[in-house]
């Protein structure tokens, strides 16, 4: 079996729906002899919140030297996510070499295991057969009748926040429904608990008064924030010491903070089991922790925001965060939500701090499409309209020029993780030559004379016996006062021109004699005729000019998207790489990807420093 047939085995449609019941999982378990018994827990219930505050946990205990496993769903980008053991995702072949294993139980039952459950025991037996000190369980759904209850008592029993969710499953009250959450609670566990409503921190309280286990509530009163913005937040805990402890998260929003004392409280209660934490192990764990997709911060300049949020509770620490966060501002969103979730109490949590809609539709077979979703927001007085992908979408909110928070949806979030990156970098280009456009034929004219002035005068360029240089296109800086008939040509050098072969593919021609030399190339560049010129190979040559579309000030450059530079410019081996560019093409970040290639200096109409 082979990772893809693993995932494409434990997806099956047959057996996705949820299906609430120990009897399937315990099956599953005994028949792998119980890897469960061999292993300690922490098991997370709740509504919201529980994803961070297992994260937290995880990295604390990792940070703390133990062994430590975390148990999440769903993911957000692939799904080995689900399954990490200090901060690894479980590696294709182990996941691919359990799952056939439990394919193989699962198969031979009767009543065919949910997909939930068939990700449990292949977790479990993971953790146990990698030797993990402790788990960091997250509980699917409710918790009484969730597979992961299937587990003998957890060290914590954690409830986070509680809200009204699935009542078909679990309830129809905010009673009922801690009542199920609180089934994780077993003799012989500490419980600790959000300090959540009446009705449900006294369910809690009344499920481990009944099975004589210690309980605890978080205090949010013992945290003091101190300072808040878009790097993390810092915060006093008073742990009962003489002086308070300070503390930094990188997570976003208040409702963080009450995580994190819930989190604080949990370790507290592991102390007094004997679990070895100390105060700066609980600071690493904490300054270091990471959680996708939770107002996460993908990009600063401009600011975009990704939440998986997808109920009114999560639209309502939304909007706190955008009360904190952007006191001054109306946001862009980028929505995209399914269609049987409440959509309409999230909009109308977040519309006041709208100043548009970009909607865009979730990658799920439930989804609302954006036409619809858009529709449904111009009704409510909103405006709204609808992009054809996420790719789009994402482009089209960072042109409003507005904070950007995208939100509605996990499925929306992974698509919006993946296609993030290419999008911003679209979305800088175009910026960047848009820039470039802006100026005249004078100014251009001007410009490129002094970008030239500045390149002849540099030693590399003096020093340089080959140079590979380029034809200039519609915008881009002149680089003809380096050629024949130029005032800094150096009849000495020989220039090299690119070749745009396809497929990325770049190679360095000395061009021959005559205007049948040349071509109509890539882009409408004029480019030299390969049959007509000599191929040189790029580690003869010494000097590089590079056309840049944007570049920043750490040197850092964008194409124009054929990536042909980027694979040409590694293979310059002795080459010295220099950007070519007008200062109006420069940008306050070029996030870099893997293949990116850093110019050793950028040549811009502006004096160097």
């Amino acid at each position: 079996m082979t990772p893809n047939e693993a995932i494409l085995y434990i997806e099956n449609y047959g057996w996705s729906t949820t299906r609430l019941g120990l009897d399937r999982t315990r099956a599953l378990l005994q028949a792998l002899d119980h890897p469960e018994r061999e292993l300690k827990f922490v098991h997370v219930a709740g509504s919201n919140g529980k994803g961070s505050t297992c994260a937290m946990l995880a990295s604390i205990l990792c940070a703390a030297g133990y062994k430590t496993g975390l148990y999440i769903s769903p993911y957000i980008q692939e799904f080995a996510e689900r399954i990490q053991i200090n901060g690894e995702y479980i590696p294709g072949s182990r996941l691919a070499k359990i799952t056939e294993r439990v394919k193989n139980i699962a198969d031979a039952m009767e009543d065919h295991p949910s997909q939930f459950e068939l990700v449990t025991a292949i977790a479990i037996q993971y953790y146990r057969e990698e030797g993990c000190d402790v788990v960091v369980l997250e509980v699917g759904m409710g918790g009484l009748l969730d597979s992961t209850n299937a587990i003998d008592a957890p060290e914590v029993a954690v409830i986070t926040n509680i809200g009204l969710e699935h009542t078909e499953y679990l309830g129809d009250t905010l009673e009922e429904i801690a009542q199920t959450k609180g089934g994780i609670i077993k003799p012989g566990c500490h419980c600790v608990c959000y300090d959540a409503l009446p009705e449900v921190t006294e369910t809690i309280r009344d499920i481990c008064r009944e099975k004589e286990v210690p309980f605890s509530i978080a205090d949010f009163s013992r945290i003091t924030p101190v300072k808040s913005d878009l790097d993390g937040q810092s915060f006093l805990y008073d742990s009962g010491e003489a002086q308070p402890l300070p503390f930094t998260i990188p997570l976003l929003g208040i409702h963080q903070l009450h995580n994190v004392s819930v989190v604080l409280e949990t370790v507290h209660a592991l102390r007094s089991r004997g679990w070895q934490i100390t105060e700066e192990a609980l600071r690493e764990g904490l300054q270091k922790v990471f959680w996708p997709a939770r107002f996460e911060v993908l990009n600063k300049d401009p600011v975009f925001i990704l939440d998986g949020g997808h109920n009114p509770q999560c639209a309502q620490a939304m909007a706190e965060s955008v009360k904190e966060y952007f006191p001054e501002e109306k946001i862009t969103f980028l929505l995209g939500v399914l269609a049987d979730k409440d959509y309409e109490s999230i909009l109308d949590l977040i519309m006041p701090y709208a100043a548009d809609f970009i909607c865009v539709t979730p990658l799920s077979d439930r989804a609302l499409t954006g036409d619809a979703l858009a529709r449904f927001i111009r009704n409510k007085g909103g405006h709204a309209v609808a992009a054809q992908d996420i790719s789009r979408g994402i482009i089209a909110a960072l042109k409003t020029r507005r904070p950007v928070i995208a939100f509605g949806s996990l499925y929306l979030a992974g698509a919006v993780r993946t296609e993030f990156l290419a999008s911003l970098r679209k979305y800088l280009r175009s910026t960047a030559i848009q820039a470039r456009d802006a100026l005249t034929e004078a100014e251009r004219i001007e410009k490129s004379a002094r970008i030239c002035e500045r390149i002849a005068a540099l030693p590399a360029y003096q020093n340089a016996k080959t140079v590979m240089i380029y034809k200039w296109t519609r915008g881009e800086v002149k680089l003809d006062e380096l050629e024949p008939g130029g005032r800094f040509y150096d009849p000495q050098k020989t220039f090299l021109y690119p070749l745009c072969e396809g497929q990325g593919v770049m190679i360095a021609i000395k061009p021959g004699e005559g205007a049948d030399s040349w071509q109509s190339g890539a882009f409408g560049i004029r480019e030299p005729v390969k049959d007509r010129g000599e191929v040189i190979s790029p580690e003869t040559i010494d000097l590089v000019l590079c056309p840049l579309a944007g570049f920043d000030e750490n040197r850092n450059r964008l194409g124009k998207g054929g990536g042909y530079y980027d694979r040409f410019l590694p293979l310059c081996a002795k080459a010295v790489k220099i950007g070519v560019a007008f200062e109006e093409q420069k940008l306050s970040r070029v996030p870099s990807e893997p293949h990116d290639f850093k110019m050793d200096m950028i040549i811009t109409e502006h004096p160097m420093d």
